[in-house]
């Protein structure tokens, strides 16, 4: 299984534990977990009202995925104007946010960012150079030295 097809699968398993369900399965496991999920928005819209919440995501990969996460669940993200771009406005029941979105965002993105970086670093180590480590902290020079 590639790097890419294991980290497929691991998000659906991911979804698929936000969602209640036992075991991800296949393709239609997961979008039953998505229609439960989606049902759950539901069912929390009807029981407190939408609160404006704002969220900070200066990674571009992490915004990304937070906008694609809104998205999913029939969520409209967007931005005030003059806002940063790293601000993400969403108006959702904060019981949802608190339970669902923000917990499976978190999960999502530390799989993502994972892999990312697990890919970056062999990139750079075969194209460019082996060492890949931290540049070595040095003791400040002594004054007048």
């Amino acid at each position: 299984m590639s790097d890419e097809s294991a980290l497929r699968e691991r998000l659906r398993k991911i979804e698929a534990l936000f969602a209640g369900a036992g075991t991800a399965g296949e393709r239609s496991a997961a979008e039953a977990a998505r229609d439960r999920l989606r049902a759950r928005l539901a069912e929390l819209s009807r029981s407190a009202a939408p609160i404006e919440v704002r969220f900070a995501l200066a990674d571009p990969w992490s915004r990304r995925l937070f906008l694609a996460l809104c998205r999913r669940y029939g969520l409209k993200p967007y931005r005030n104007y003059r806002q940063r771009v790293s601000s993400v406005m969403l108006r959702a029941p904060m019981a949802f946010v608190e339970q669902v979105l923000w917990p499976e965002f978190e999960e999502l993105n530390a799989a993502l960012t994972q892999y990312l970086s697990e890919v970056t670093e062999r990139v750079i180590r075969e194209e460019v150079h082996r060492d890949t480590s931290e540049a070595a902290e040095m003791a400040p020079a002594l004054p007048g030295g």
